[in-house]
């Protein structure tokens, strides 16, 4: 698998958190997406998907599953039923891989902290990866999802 090294950049996001089984991910992001619907957030070049992951749903408990999920912005976000809130993902030296195939068996996740991190001589720098979403949608099917993630490193 390619890894190259870059550096993610100074993001401005609309998010909205998840915390539990990875199995109810989806009810989260249909909140997400009923904001941007209702905002006209969509174009996809340029409000780009994020998934803030927290924790490695392999090794936690599905009680204790942590993901944000995001769309980029250029307007600010106001109060809304959704628990949608602005935040903002910060510039930081990132190792990235792609994955094409299912987001429920992220390959490139997994290769990235299993195999290429412990033999890379980098650190990780404890944030949580970024997943960008490449291409969603109702239109997208299982194998052709595109999503690039993010592993911050130190320094």
């Amino acid at each position: 698998m390619d890894v190259r090294i870059v550096i993610f950049p100074e993001t401005r996001v609309a998010s909205i958190a998840h915390r539990g089984s990875p199995h109810d991910e989806h009810a989260t992001v249909l909140k997400l997406v009923a904001w941007k619907r209702e905002h006209g957030l969509l174009d996809q070049a340029r409000h780009r998907m994020y998934g803030l992951h927290y924790t490695d749903p392999r090794s936690v408990a599905p009680d204790e599953h942590r993901v944000d999920f995001c769309l980029s912005i250029d307007g600010e976000v106001a109060a809304n039923p959704y628990g949608v809130v602005e935040r903002i993902i910060p510039p930081q030296r990132c190792a990235l891989a792609r994955d094409v195939g299912s987001r429920r068996d992220n390959q490139a996740a997994r290769f990235l902290y299993d195999r290429w991190l412990p033999s890379s001589g980098e650190a990780a720098s404890g944030d949580p990866s970024i997943f960008h979403y490449v291409n969603v949608g109702p239109g997208v099917r299982d194998e052709d999802a595109i999503t690039d993630v993010y592993l911050p490193l130190r320094g």
